[in-house]
């Protein structure tokens, strides 16, 4: 499938071109970035969002640091090493971010003549290799789909949350390649909406139909029977399967279990943080109450608060099916010793 939406990220060589997606659907604007700072802030305010985009993003903005660095001072690699600190402060639940920083300290640590090429080579493969792996995965999931009617996907998974195509949106682009049949619905995800704002138009702009449904209606339209599988992607996934994703994953697993309806998680192998045997210890980002609060609330001594955590944690016992660029490991509760087999 030829895809004819914009990308998330555009490498020009001497900067870092960011989609921001907060004027989507609206405005298709770019913003270019020549530093590793601008790049770090992207990524806080969510200009740029989706854990393997995080990951190509903070990729290139070692790159930017680099050449921003290496010939001007003699202390570069002090002034690169605070850059990608910088860079791994900006998110703290997707693991994509601190795999893709690790890939380029080691590229900086072993190399020692020509290091811009050196570096500008990782992060452009860690992008090429992210796109290689969606398509991958894509076919993958697609396979399970087979005789499915419906599909329901939760936040944004797609071409604009990582290298070009997209993970569990992913699947349902090759799914629909396939000639499968299927009814797609898209939930608002709030309280960013990037279901509303993001995949949707997505889905729209590759020619796909598709259903947005409030957050709340996800119950009933699962009662109603249309829904066989809910397919997500994910930020972060512990060594047993337990996953963390965004805000309201959880509760569509939940219901998912009540319903009969099968769960599919499709992420890349760098998703997968071995170091965590679950998910209890998973970090998850909470982000400023005034995302939502309404304005008249928002005030020193207003007595409306709020709590607003932007991922949570799903166990392993709600999942169906854990897609990777590596293969499928089904009901990954049962099945953990399938989940050590995909370590690269």
């Amino acid at each position: 499938m030829t895809l004819s939406i914009a990308q998330a990220l555009i490498w020009t060589g001497n900067s870092i071109g960011v989609l921001d997606q907060r004027k989507l659907p609206e405005q298709t604007h770019y913003d270019n970035y020549h530093d590793a700072a601008g790049v770090a802030e992207a990524i806080i305010s969510m200009r740029v969002r989706g854990a393997p985009a995080i990951g190509i993003a903070a990729a290139y903005g070692v790159v930017l640091s680099v050449q921003q660095h290496y010939s001007q001072s003699e202390n570069w690699q002090n002034a690169v090493a605070t850059d990608i600190e910088t860079l791994a402060q900006s998110r703290p639940t997707a693991v994509n971010l601190f795999w893709a920083l690790d890939k380029m300290k080691a590229v900086l640590a072993n190399t020692h003549d020509d290091v811009l090429t050196a570096v500008t080579t990782c992060a452009i493969k860690i992008h090429a290799d992210d796109l290689a792996a969606n398509h991958t995965m894509g076919d993958f999931g697609a396979a399970l789909l087979v005789g499915a009617k419906g599909v329901l996907t939760h936040c944004n998974t797609g071409s604009l949350a990582t290298g070009g195509y997209g993970t569990a949106l992913g699947v349902i682009r090759s799914a629909v390649a396939q000639n499968q049949h299927l009814n797609v619905y898209a939930d608002e995800t709030r309280p960013w909406l990037q279901g509303a704002r993001l995949t949707v138009w997505e889905l729209a702009q590759d020619g796909i139909p598709s259903t947005l449904i409030a957050d709340s209606a996800a119950a009933w339209l699962m009662k109603s029977g249309a829904i066989d599988w809910i397919i997500v992607g994910a930020d972060r996934i512990a060594a047993n399967g337990d996953t963390a994703n965004k805000i309201g994953t959880y509760s569509l697993a939940t219901l998912a279990k009540q319903h009969g309806v099968k769960f599919m998680v499709v992420a890349p192998i760098s998703t997968i943080d071995w170091s965590l045997e679950n998910g209890d210890n998973i970090e998850i980002e909470c982000r400023s109450p005034r995302e939502l609060l309404p304005a008249c609330y928002d005030t020193p001594n207003s007595l409306v608060s709020a709590w607003n955590p932007v991922f949570d944690v799903t166990p392993a016992a709600l999942i169906s099916a854990i897609v990777t660029e590596a293969g499928v490991v089904l009901n990954p509760a049962e099945h953990a010793q399938g989940i050590r087999s995909l370590q690269l």
